[in-house]
Formats: C-alpha cells, sequence, structure tokens
C-alpha cells in the first residue's frame, strides 16, 4: 500500500440481498446512491487513513469506487464482519480496522473519530462500539437494537428487545441505550471473532456482535458524540431525505 500502510482502515460491508430492502446499497438518497454518502462520511473522519467497501454486487463496487474507496469484491458471508475480514486481508499494515454499516448515509464522522482515538489511547482494547441515550417510546422497535453495559463500559447484552426492562420504568429509562453500528476491532480480535461460528444467541437475535459475547470476547461501548440513522427500510430511507433536506435548508 506504498511507504505508509493505513493505520486505521474504515471498511464498509455492503450486501446487495435484503430481505427487508433489496438492493439498498444503490437505493437513492439526494440523487447519490446510498452507499456513496457512507464512503463520503468516512473519508470525512480525521482518523481514518483508507476507505474500502467490500461487497458481493459489481454495481456496488463501481459505485464505492467512484465515490473515492476502494473497491473489493467478496464471497457469500453470515455477517458484515465476515465479510470485511477478507476485504482487509488484501491491506497490509493496518492496525484498527472498523465495520461501517454501509446503511448508515447520516453517520457523523466525529462519531468514527471517537471509536478511533480512544482505541488509539488504549491498546487493549480488542473490540469497542458505540451507542447512544434511547427515548422509551423507541424501546419497543426491534429495529432499534439495545445494549446494556456493565460499570465499567462494556458490555453486558444487545437485544433486538427492550433491555432493561422496565419494571423500575424510571430507573430502567435512565439505563436504555440504542446501539450504533459501528464496530472498531484490532487484528488479532477481529480473526478471532471471524474463526468462531455464527452462535446460537446470534442466529437467534439477528445479531452478529452477540458472537463475541458468546464466547467471552469484551466489548467495549463508548457514548457516541452525535446520533446516527440506520436505513432498515424504504420508510426509513424518506427519514434520511427529510433530515438532509432540513439541514440544507438550514445552511
Amino acid at each position: 500500500m506504498g511507504m505508509n500502510p493505513p493505520k486505521v482502515v474504515a471498511a464498509i460491508p455492503a450486501r446487495w440481498g435484503s430481505s427487508r430492502f433489496p438492493g439498498k446499497p444503490l437505493a437513492q438518497l439526494r440523487g447519490k446512491p446510498l452507499i456513496v454518502h457512507v464512503v463520503e462520511r468516512a473519508r470525512e473522519a480525521r482518523c481514518v487513513d483508507l476507505v474500502l467497501v467490500a461487497t458481493d454486487h459489481t454495481g456496488v463496487f463501481e459505485a464505492a469506487r467512484s465515490a473515492g474507496a476502494i473497491g473489493v469484491m467478496t464471497g457469500a458471508h453470515p455477517s458484515g464482519t465476515d465479510r470485511i475480514a477478507e476485504a482487509v486481508r488484501r491491506v497490509e499494515g493496518w492496525e484498527i480496522v472498523l465495520n461501517v454499516q454501509g446503511d448508515e448515509p447520516l453517520l457523523p464522522p466525529e462519531n468514527i473519530d471517537r471509536l478511533v482515538e480512544t482505541m488509539l489511547e488504549s491498546p487493549g482494547v480488542g473490540m469497542a462500539t458505540l451507542c447512544r441515550p434511547l427515548d422509551p417510546e423507541r424501546a419497543g422497535d426491534p429495529n432499534v437494537v439495545k445494549v446494556v453495559r456493565r460499570r465499567d463500559g462494556r458490555a453486558l447484552y444487545f437485544s433486538r428487545s427492550t433491555v432493561p426492562f422496565g419494571r423500575n420504568e424510571e430507573a430502567a429509562g435512565a439505563l436504555l441505550r440504542a446501539h450504533l453500528g459501528i464496530y472498531g476491532y484490532r487484528r488479532e480480535a477481529l480473526e478471532r471473532f471471524v474463526a468462531l461460528p455464527p452462535s446460537p444467541l446470534e442466529r437467534a437475535e439477528g445479531l452478529e456482535q452477540l458472537r463475541a459475547l458468546e464466547n467471552g470476547m469484551e466489548i467495549v461501548v463508548l457514548d457516541a458524540p452525535h446520533d446516527s440513522l440506520g436505513i432498515d427500510t424504504p420508510e426509513d430511507l424518506e427519514e434520511a431525505e427529510r433530515r438532509l433536506a432540513g439541514a440544507e435548508g438550514s445552511t
């Protein structure tokens, strides 16, 4: 990769098939494919040296390259992390790889930098991710992944269900956190993760991070500086259109 290998790689998995939103990576948002928006957000992060898109679709590959990312064609994989692991094996010298979800067109670059800076400052952290406070009214939405943490900031559990349950509503509401789908891995942690088979809880909830927890891997869960919006459905895409239009109107 030249004289100075990239220390931090932002890898964006972009699978074409989606049960809820087929063809999502190339869905148009403000006149550009969704994957292009994600590439642009990753390239704006100060701490990222290289952006690549790992995909199984030639159209996504070409869109990623047009936006300034490296495109990597990959095979079939059980999760986005498995997909990016195949892709970054072609990159030498990296220290940290970020799994940046391909459906986060509004991802603030500051969130990426927060994750990277913490990992660079804490060599003992092998895997980290982000969360934000969650409105109790959204706690029952299965498209919003919830996370609960230990007192030291490491993950206890992730779920599409409401956790913690609100037997004491005030106490539970103060602890509600939405997981933001970006992960940071050191090389050893990434290789350990992808060497493990998909786990029972991972298959039950459809959440790849549970594979790590079920096998004793620790995940540091940091508070993100800003919220984001994952695109799971066409309705989410409409909401992203509204937010971007509002941002443009306020400038």
